[in-house]
């Protein structure tokens, strides 16, 4: 079976990968024809060459086909076109092929999972011949139903995140063993990724329910990140700390992303939206379009996560939050591609991510996750014990507005302490609160109506203290809290009135 030469297109390895190609060969010798193997690498670190390199390899070495299975139509070209350029002569197999008579041409195919199972399964198809079948992007689990059919076939499985998409079906019980490549942070120190700036926000999401697949429904997900607060929030991020840089944004929901392209719409911003009902030609246009306009914003949902390849992307928005480690991982990823100039990416992270998962650059202990999937997703951060830790500190443009007060803070805990040992109503604390609040807008305005403007932008912090407020109370609900924040700005605006006319008028 010979292979193309090709030499002056194919991709040069970097040592990393070398020693990984080799490790994997190693791993092939003396095994049993039907051994699975799963090899992990992050996202950026070229999982896409390393295999074309092992299907030539493999193919010139053990004179036998190769199949390389995809779960999208847009990753079955880019891999076709991958390995032709290290020479390997391939077929890509999708819904118009309906036979191989030609299988004596081709020492590799590239399918799309459904439409080989379709073929597989109606018998039209016959493919004993294959030696290696690499799975890209295997921790989805519709890959597992052509196993079957290739019971004689060395596996090898590729992924950024060996957890499996579906908790029921582990994958430890697909692969026998698993190959851990280069970290994040090494890849970064070598110079073949780019480092990320983080910035995080303390987000509230005890609103967010989550689904059968255990992630945040998009219901829910809509009603939290259209909000106002949550719109502005957005808005205000991008401009304090990626202004006028390449910017892609992700969203749980269609709803939440519309509202997103209006937002910056009306704030002049040149945006696009994209999803994954979007026409073919219109998101063509969108991504070209990108590509070529050096502040464009994209806000998309479910897309662009795989098989999305844009090394100008300046900025990553998590504009959403996720329980999934490996779309925590993706999403990020997208930014992640080194240009010679552009060493950094920004990283804004609007829904607790970073304080679920950690950052994306730190250790991860990829054999723990694949042999023990359950303790890991067990030991998850909740959204209760993250928003526990969350300690508000005003922002700097903000503080900024407040300059002419030497102490803005209110230790919430210890005031209320100081109420019940003096026998006090509850309330009382929440009225010297208020009190506080008020005089601070009065020290930076010179009118009620410029003080009760500026109270707008204490809203984070009034929802802070309300916050602590609630849960030394105890069995406070969500409705009672929010009511609590309402009837404070409320009060907030009343005792502005009262504050200037006794220190003021």
């Amino acid at each position: 079976m010979q292979i193309e030469e090709n030499a002056e297109d194919r991709k040069e390895l970097y040592h990393y990968q070398k020693e990984d190609i080799n490790a994997i060969f190693d791993k092939f010798e003396g095994r049993a024809n039907n051994y699975h193997l799963l090899y992990q690498l992050p996202t950026g670190g070229g999982k896409t060459v390393i295999f074309s390199e092992i299907a030539r390899r493999y193919i010139e070495k053990y004179n036998q086909k190769v199949l390389v299975l995809t779960h999208r139509i847009e990753l079955s070209k880019q891999t076709s076109q991958m390995l032709e350029s290290f020479g390997v002569k391939n077929k890509v197999i999708d819904s118009n092929i309906k036979d191989l008579d030609d299988h004596e041409d081709y020492s590799c195919y590239v399918a799309m999972v459904e439409t080989l199972n379709n073929r597989l399964k109606d018998k039209k198809f016959v493919m004993d011949y294959v030696g290696l079948v690499i799975v890209d992007e295997a921790h989805y689990n519709s890959f597992r139903k052509l196993f079957a059919y290739f019971k004689s076939s060395f596996f090898l499985g590729v992924t950024a995140t060996p957890l499996s998409s579906n908790i029921d079906l582990p994958m430890y019980e697909t692969y026998d063993e698993l190959i851990v490549g280069e970290p994040i942070q090494s890849l970064i120190d070598k110079g073949y990724l780019a480092k990320a700036a983080m910035y995080g926000y303390d987000v509230e999401l005890t609103s967010l329910k989550l689904g059968i697949n255990g992630d945040y429904t998009v219901s829910s997900s809509d009603e939290l990140y259209s909000r106002t607060g949550m719109q502005d929030l957005l808005l205000q991020s991008y401009e304090n700390r990626t202004k006028n840089k390449k910017t892609l944004i992700f969203n749980n929901g269609i709803n939440t992303s519309l509202y997103v392209y209006e937002t910056f719409k009306s704030a002049g911003y040149d945006i696009r939206h994209l999803d994954n009902k979007t026409p073919e030609e219109e998101r063509r246009n969108i991504l070209s379009w990108f590509k070529n306009t050096p502040n464009a914003i994209v806000t998309s949902v479910s897309i662009l996560t795989t098989g999305f390849d844009e090394p100008t992307v300046e900025t990553i928005i998590l504009n959403r939050a996720t329980r999934s480690l490996t779309l925590y991982f993706q999403m990020i990823g997208r930014g992640s591609r080194k240009l010679p100039n552009k060493e950094t990416f920004t990283v804004i992270d609007l829904g607790n991510n970073a304080q679920r998962f950690g950052l994306w650059n730190d250790p991860v202990d990829w054999q723990y996750i694949f042999k023990h999937p359950e303790r890991f997703l067990e030991n998850i951060r909740t959204d209760t014990d993250i928003e526990n830790q969350h300690v508000y500190v005003m922002p700097d443009d903000v503080r900024e507005k407040f300059k002419n007060t030497d102490d803005i803070n209110f230790d919430m805990e210890e005031e209320y302490t100081l109420a019940m040992d003096e026998k006090r109503k509850p309330r009382t604390v929440i009225e010297k609160s208020i009190r506080q609040h008020a005089m601070m807008c009065l020290e930076n305005t010179e009118s009620i109506p410029e003080a009760r403007k500026l109270a707008k932008e204490l809203g984070q912090d009034i929802e802070y203290r309300v916050k602590q407020y609630a849960k030394l109370l105890a069995k406070t609900t969500k409705n009672y809290k929010q009511w609590l924040i309402d009837d404070y700005k409320h009060k907030l605006n009343l005792m502005i009135g009262k504050l200037y006319i006794e220190y003021y008028a």
